[in-house]
């Protein structure tokens, strides 16, 4: 007898794709989700790591404490104790009740910043799916946005930043909804509020405000006008206010102070570096863009997209950074997730229509769609690859992806990062913390006050702040400062010790310091040395 295989059934190539499909949409959110766990242990290695672990988290501290003690942090930085804040009060303000309850520490900084990231994010997710309906669209720029270099760098950081950047977003948010029937006007006034908090957070919200004015302008130009005038009455009504209560400190340190040279070398750099790092959502943002303005109406979102990419030139100045274009990475998020809804929305409806040629062309866009779009961001994610090297939850994964163990690129060795050089990123280790303390020994041991260049080592000591130095360096360079008095101390040799990083000072300063302290030692700490200085004896 003649001996038949058994029947097989012809495999279904509708169950294949959709088979595909889910399976590169689970991979490239594991690949996302695997750059948020990444954050998540960055985030907890700064909330103990207490010692300045960016430069400026000490005197941001610093100006919360001051407000705590009801002094203001715009003062003149000629006299003693030669501190001033250049950045607007409300980061510190919001701050200060939690430094007088649980006293100066980075971690309340820290992990307010880190929640502000959450708020973000948060924000974006709702911005996309309450426009689209499309979760998948939604996800996966919310995570993109987790995953951007940059803002792992500054999350979780007491850094006032990331602070403005929420506030601006939830102003352009609400602004967008003024055109509610029942709403507008709450949505209008929310907005308003928000963009104000966001200004006086930080200088640079320029952006969303700018955004959101010029969105209602095209939508209500009276409104705009009336509400425009009325907003200027009030920023600049709180602004001679502050002026007038810290005779004149508040523009000199604010405004004049700020006002550093451009290096377009520098700016042209960054803007490949965040065009390397995140062309994909970028790209995804710029199509979004031109869609709203040939095929349908311009929305607060395409033109906050278009200004903050402008506004990325300001990373230009000395002293600016890839940080700048934070608010970039939040409008480039929300136009790719918008477009991308949006186009599968419609290729859903074109999938419904009756002319045959029109839907098989729709069905086969929707195929397109869910193979390409979850290649997309697993190549974001490829993009934006930064992880520490040592930690038992991610060597596996460097391991697996064949990351070298050393490369001369690297600030440090125990952390990658596809910026290449970056000196944020990496874990502190316990190396680091003893350092801190020993550094903090010589503060507490050595009588009078300390010159420190960074703030956290005099606080910790329970010793007065002294010298923002980059604050110093920046006034110096514009004619703005009288150095007579500190290069007196310094000739008194009135501080019991100094401590170097950068040497962001003066330099008639740094010369009289050369002249009247010597090193006595070096304290590797966080991948830079710190310098100690005594004073020289005596002639």
């Amino acid at each position: 007898m003649t001996a038949y295989a058994p029947h097989r059934r012809p495999a279904n190539p509708d169950l294949l794709l959709r088979w595909l499909q889910r399976s590169l949409l689970v991979l490239a959110i594991a690949a996302l989700l695997f750059l948020f766990l990444v954050y998540l242990l960055y985030t907890a290695a700064l909330l103990r790591f207490p010692f300045d672990y960016d430069q400026g988290e000490g005197f941001e501290l610093w100006d919360a404490v001051l407000f705590s003690r009801g002094m203001w942090i715009y003062r003149d930085n000629a006299s003693y104790p030669f501190y001033a804040s250049n950045y607007p009060p409300l980061f510190p303000l919001l701050l200060a009740p939690w430094v007088r309850l649980f006293g100066p520490r980075l971690w309340i900084g820290r992990l307010w910043s880190f929640g502000t990231t959450l708020v973000i994010g948060g924000t974006l997710f709702w911005i996309i799916y309450r426009e689209t309906r499309d979760r998948v669209a939604a996800l996966l720029p919310t995570l993109a946005f987790f995953a951007s270099n940059y803002v792992y760098h500054i999350g979780p950081l007491f850094r006032l930043h990331t602070t403005m950047v929420m506030f601006g977003l939830l102003g352009v948010a609400t602004m967008a909804r003024v055109e509610d029937p029942h709403r507008g006007r709450r949505y209008l006034w929310l907005s308003l509020l928000f963009l104000l908090l966001a200004g006086y957070t930080k200088q640079l919200a320029f952006d969303a405000v700018l955004a959101a004015f010029l969105f209602l302008f095209l939508r209500r130009p009276r409104q705009a006008i009336l509400y425009g005038i009325g907003f200027a009455l009030v920023v600049g009504a709180i602004f001679l206010g502050l002026n007038v209560a810290t005779d004149g400190q508040w523009f000199l340190n604010t405004i004049r102070a700020n006002a550093n040279p451009f290096q377009p070398g520098q700016a042209l750099g960054i803007y490949r570096q965040w065009f390397g790092l995140h062309r994909v959502i970028i790209l995804l943002a710029l199509a979004y863009t031109l869609y709203t303005f040939y095929l349908d109406r311009i929305t607060v979102y395409s033109l906050y997209f278009l200004i903050a990419v402008g506004k990325g030139a300001l990373s230009g100045k000395w002293g600016a950074g890839p940080a700048y274009f934070t608010t970039a990475i939040v409008a480039a998020c929300i136009g790719a997730g918008l477009g991308l809804g949006i186009l599968r929305r419609w290729l859903r409806r074109q999938a419904e229509a009756t002319d045959g040629r029109r839907r098989s062309l729709a069905q086969t866009g929707l195929v397109l769609w869910g193979l390409l779009v979850p290649l997309l961001f697993l190549y974001q994610a490829r993009l934006n690859l930064h992880l520490p090297l040592t930690h038992p939850l991610t060597r596996p994964v460097a391991r697996l992806l064949r990351i070298p163990e050393q490369a001369p690129n690297r600030f440090r060795q125990d952390y990658y990062d596809t910026v290449g050089y970056t000196q944020l990123g990496h874990l502190p280790t316990a190396e680091d913390i003893r350092a801190g303390w020993h550094i903090v020994d010589w503060v507490t041991n050595t009588p009078g006050p300390a010159w420190s260049e960074e703030a956290m080592f005099e606080i910790w000591a329970g010793k007065e702040v002294v010298t923002n130095p980059t604050q110093l360096y920046n006034l110096y360079n514009a004619g703005l400062l009288q150095t007579d008095e500190m290069i007196a101390m310094i000739n008194r040799r009135a501080f019991g010790v100094v401590i170097f990083r950068a040497q962001f000072y003066p330099p008639p300063v740094l010369e009289a310091i050369g002249q009247n302290y010597d090193v006595v030692e070096h304290v590797p700490m966080n991948g830079f040395l710190y310098a100690i200085l005594r004073p020289k004896p005596n002639p």
